[in-house]
């Protein structure tokens, strides 16, 4: 057996932290998933430097931010020759590769999956049910659900890998995305119009800047297709709030299930063949989701919900069981975590630090206390404003640099900058944004300073 250890990461899309019992959810469990954390170590303050998954996704790959590595939007697409990515590092090591699931970024030849002995990847957002996947270049479709089609095809890989050499896995699944459809087993999970509904949900963005209010991520103007039923007539906006809340929460639950039904599966493999005890598993999601928090659904804010990725990791003898790790990792910090596992030197072009220390109960010296965050979608997804900020252990400072009818070609929108400062220990929700209040005048000095810092040491410039 190698010394070195296999690697198994399991990414699903769109899973906020806080759907995830081993995080304290209040609206489902995932027994499976909360094993790697009673096995392992639980991140409580695991972030993403861009809240849209096909920047995160090319983050995670390379270790660098989206301005780097040219991943910016949902538009953009991974060149996959680029050679600082994760699992052509390892690769080259003598690591056997894989990928299963999702990939999405990008569907055109220039940006298949590179640096992979196999790879097995649903095009564009993939569908729920008979899904096509395009196994090694070759489409095919397969029959069933697509959370447990991509198991599958992941057991498979394992019971054909090479044993002879460590592996590095990488399964991704597409759930919970939306349109959030169930598995057949999970279609009577959880009772519609129980849930409880979270503190937010009926947030009135009083102090938050235009950017937020003029956003439609509300649950109000959820597209029906997501929705799937009628809303009951003569309600307010107001209470359809609350009902598109229930709506959404019950069928978003059910994706997880079975996502969390896949690393049970994938567990028990790992039991079964003797691979636990020298193979590093990591749980983890592409960033955060607002479920109904300030009566939202999507991501993209950088807001604590759509921000925080949860991150759960195992490695028995070197990864304390049952803990709990609250020092700053960043998806930045992904590539390198796994290419120090793996005895692989970091090349100077990858952002991130290798998190290892962290997983294993250290606090090395040094260590990041800030993150850099930035969202470039310009062509208004959701009408959600361009932004960056910094955030340490207990502030957040958010700047909206506003669009001009050049961005966006409509001569008829033009908005502002505008500053957003919050005090996370006093106000963990996000409500109360007291950017200009005197009484933290030499607090916003401090983090317009440090954004200024952060920014620079990116190699990122700002929006003028």
């Amino acid at each position: 057996m190698s010394s070195r250890p296999n690697i198994l990461f399991i990414m699903s899309d769109d899973h906020a932290a806080h759907a995830i019992s081993a995080y304290g959810s209040k609206v489902n469990h995932t027994p499976n998933i909360d094993r790697l954390g009673a096995e392992g170590v639980r991140l409580t303050n695991a972030f993403c430097t861009n809240a849209l998954c096909t920047p995160s996704r090319a983050t995670i790959l390379t270790g660098q931010y989206s301005h780097v590595n040219q991943v910016k939007t949902l538009d953009d697409e991974l060149d996959s020759s680029r050679p600082i990515q994760s699992q052509k590092l390892l690769k080259q090591a003598g690591y056997e590769t894989a990928i299963v699931g999702k990939w999405h970024l990008g569907n055109n030849e220039a940006s298949n999956p590179q640096g992979f002995d196999y790879w097995n990847v649903l095009p564009g957002q993939g569908d729920y049910y008979d899904p096509v996947m395009f196994e090694n270049g070759i489409e095919k479709r397969y029959e069933g659900y697509v959370t447990d089609i991509i198991t599958d095809r992941t057991v498979e890989w394992l019971d054909s890998r090479d044993s002879d050499y460590p592996f590095f896995l990488m399964v991704h699944h597409k759930a919970p995305h939306s349109p959030w459809l169930p598995a057949e087993r999970h279609e009577d999970l959880g009772i519609e119009g129980e849930f409880p509904e979270p503190e937010t949900l009926m947030d009135d963005y009083a102090t938050r800047s235009t950017a937020v209010k003029i956003s439609s991520i509300q649950l109000e103007d959820t597209s029906e297709r997501n929705l799937k039923f009628d809303p009951p007539p003569g309600i307010t906006r107001a209470e359809k709030r609350k009902w598109a809340y229930q709506r959404y929460i019950t069928d978003y639950t059910r994706t997880v299930q079975a996502v969390d039904d896949s690393v049970g599966t994938l567990l028990d493999y790992l039991d079964q063949h003797g691979l636990a005890e020298n193979t590093l598993v990591v749980y983890t999601s592409d960033q955060g989701m607002f479920l109904g928090d300030h009566g939202w659904h999507d991501k993209r804010f950088m807001y604590e919900e759509s921000l925080r990725m949860p991150f759960l990791a195992r490695l028995p003898g070197q990864i304390e069981a049952g803990s709990v790790s609250t020092e700053m990792l960043l998806n930045i910090d992904f590539a390198p975590t796994f290419m120090d596992y793996a005895g692989v030197d970091v090349p100077d072009e990858v952002q991130g630090q290798s998190g290892r220390e962290l997983l294993e109960g250290k606090s090395p010296e040094g260590w990041r206390t800030g993150l850099y965050y930035r969202y470039w979608m310009h062509t208004l997804g959701h009408r959600i404003i361009p932004h960056y900020g910094v955030r340490n252990d207990r502030y957040k400072l958010i700047y909206y640099y506003g669009v001009t009818p050049e961005d966006t070609g409509n001569p008829e929108i033009k908005i502002d900058a505008e500053w957003e400062l919050y005090d996370l220990k006093s106000d963990p929700r996000e409500i109360n944004n007291v950017y200009g209040d005197p009484n933290f005048a030499d607090i916003q000095t401090a983090l317009l300073a440090e954004l200024d810092r952060l920014q620079t040491e990116a190699g990122d410039q700002p929006r003028h």
